[in-house]
């Protein structure tokens, strides 16, 4: 079958391996070229994603019969309304179901509307003058968050990055200043917890869950530091994690099925994976957002220990006909982002990088290609998250060990690594941390 794919990070190169792995001939769309997906692309265009008209010119002169679109911005810009409107399936949302990412507000009053559990309080405001008052009259910390999409850095909790009332209304006016998100603020209750992903496969009407996931947002060690894109994650071999029951999992679970049910109702029915981003709190699963797109790195976990072909589960999930099918090998992984120097504050790019896929293989890890650019025959680094390695293996334990000997096979003179996403010592402070919440 002849599979679009639109978007050239670390998240896109993991869907193109398991899309090629199942036999799909790839037409690959992206801003960069990104070695991984060249590789296995019959043919390639290097353009802005958001461009809908070269996209769709791009995919009807190649004959494409289905698309696959990573990255959430130009679902924001309804490239999947103008693919199909050419013919061309979808396992991917309109631009009226994305907005379940691309607004915040959006899902938080579906959410409310639907009277679908895990919802956290919450107050929108299209000027800061209104948020100050707002905010005069709380007693609880809050998380303030552009409106719109800002590539998962735009974040910013009460506690953690903003210690008063001052640098919180500082944070506010500067989303107000400078545009970010483009659609006002959110200020919402803090949950307090672990965060945990989980994803879904959605064909409009049915959902199939994912393993779960637990991604590292914070740039250093120890988790301290800016907000990024997330540094890394892991999975653990019974689709669980250290910290979570079954019971909590199916409560995510059927938060996610409700959403997609209460988009139906809605006139905007999903297709495509939904990302569910979930703080384990002692009364259960909260909701802290909903993307309308695979996780970046947490696809990276995922993709790799699916055995089910990827490129039924597209033409599936695109044409309403998911069913329960769907395998995922028993075994943990962990991804380490490899990342620019200054990462978080101010990256510095451009450096050269080379990687041995021969030598990572044989450490029991795999490798995927993110923000790189091939500039005169040469690898070099971008501004945003460069590459990203994931040690395999039955036990989390070996996983982790087996990441960390691939890692000495990724060279570059300016890079930096959270060495400890997926250590006993941090997955055991996340299990002590739930331990003392519900004492």
């Amino acid at each position: 079958m002849k599979v679009l794919t639109v978007g050239g990070g670390g998240r896109e190169h993991a869907a193109v391996e398991a899309l090629y792995r199942s036999g799909a001939e790839i037409y690959a769309v992206m801003k960069n070229a990104n070695p991984g997906i060249l590789k296995r692309s019959v043919k390639h265009l290097l353009c802005n994603e958001k461009d809908v008209e070269k996209v769709c010119a791009f995919a009807k002169e190649n004959g494409v019969e289905l698309a696959f679109v990573g990255p959430e911005a130009p679902l924001e810009v309804g490239i999947v309304d103008a693919l199909e409107k050419e013919g061309i399936k979808c396992a991917a949302p309109t631009k009226a179901a994305a907005r379940i990412e691309t607004s915040k507000t959006f899902m938080r009053e579906l959410v409310e509307k639907h009277n679908i559990e895990g919802n956290l309080g919450f107050a929108h405001f299209d000027n800061a003058k209104d948020a100050e008052a707002y905010l005069k009259t709380i007693d609880h910390e809050i998380v303030v968050k552009p409106v719109g999409l800002t590539g998962g850095k735009g974040v910013k909790v009460q506690g953690e990055h903003l210690h008063s009332f001052e640098e919180t209304m500082e944070y506010i006016n500067e989303i107000f200043d400078q545009n970010i998100g483009g659609a006002g603020v959110i200020l919402e209750e803090r949950a307090i917890g672990e965060e945990f992903t989980q994803m879904v496969f959605v064909d409009g009407k049915h959902i199939v869950p994912l393993p779960l996931v637990q991604d590292h947002k914070r740039a250093y060690e120890g988790d301290v530091g800016p907000n990024t894109g997330g540094m890394g994650s892991y999975t653990d071999g019974n689709h669980l994690l250290p910290f979570i029951t079954q019971s909590e999992r199916e409560e995510a679970i059927a938060i996610l099925q409700s959403i997609v049910d209460a988009m139906a109702e809605e006139g905007c029915p999903y297709h495509g994976t939904m990302y569910g981003q979930f703080m384990l709190t002692v009364r259960g699963p909260k909701i802290i957002e909903i993307n309308a797109r695979f996780g970046d790195p947490e696809a990276m976990n995922v993709l790799p220990i699916l055995k089910t072909g990827f490129t039924d589960i597209c033409w599936k999930m695109a044409t309403g006909t998911l069913d329960d099918s769907v395998e995922f090998s028993n075994d943990a992984t962990v991804c380490k982002y490899v990342v620019p120097r200054g990462y978080g504050v101010k990256s510095e790019s451009g450096h050269e990088i080379s990687v041995d896929e021969e030598a990572i293989a044989k450490c029991g890890a795999t490798v995927f290609y993110a923000n790189v650019d091939m500039v005169d025959g040469k690898l070099v680094t971008g501004t945003s998250r460069s590459i990203g390695v994931v040690g395999i293996a039955p036990a989390l334990e070996e996983a982790e060990q087996n990441c960390e000997k691939a890692l000495e096979h990724v060279k570059c003179d300016a890079i930096a690594v959270r060495h400890d996403i997926g250590t006993r010592q941090l997955v055991q402070r996340r299990v002590d941390h739930m331990k003392e919440l519900r004492a």
